[in-house]
């Protein structure tokens, strides 16, 4: 099977981030918060260090999401029925959503807080 051409690639994997921004209220939470945080880099003029923190962890909790939906989705089709090792999977997967959500919180506050409250 022939690769598609690099823009049909890069479509496609546009086309994945607006089905989960269509259907999956996790990510519509965490783009919000994303789209909040591109406000917050312009109108408080963040460094250029800060503004990165923020655009690694903004960006680390989107992606975080998509993957834990690609696997929560291939375990729906393994196994449809419940399962606890699928519950298992699945768990771990939304932990690792949690751990760079709880970092992006914490990394967030480190930098806002200076323009904020100083």
């Amino acid at each position: 099977m022939r690769k598609p051409p690099i823009h049909k690639s890069f479509l496609n994997a546009l086309r994945g981030v607006f089905m989960m921004l269509k259907s999956e209220r996790n990510f519509q939470l965490e783009f919000l918060a994303f789209l909040i945080n591109l406000f917050l880099i312009f109108y408080l003029k963040l460094s250029n260090l800060d503004t990165v923190l923020v655009l690694i962890v903004s960006l680390g909790v989107l992606s975080a999401e998509i993957f834990n939906t690609a696997i929560e989705k291939i375990c729906d089709i393994i196994q449809p029925e419940f399962d606890k090792r699928i519950g298992f999977i699945k768990d771990i997967a939304a932990g690792a959503v949690t751990l760079i959500a709880i970092a992006s919180v914490i990394i967030g506050i480190f930098v806002y807080w200076k323009y904020i409250f100083i």
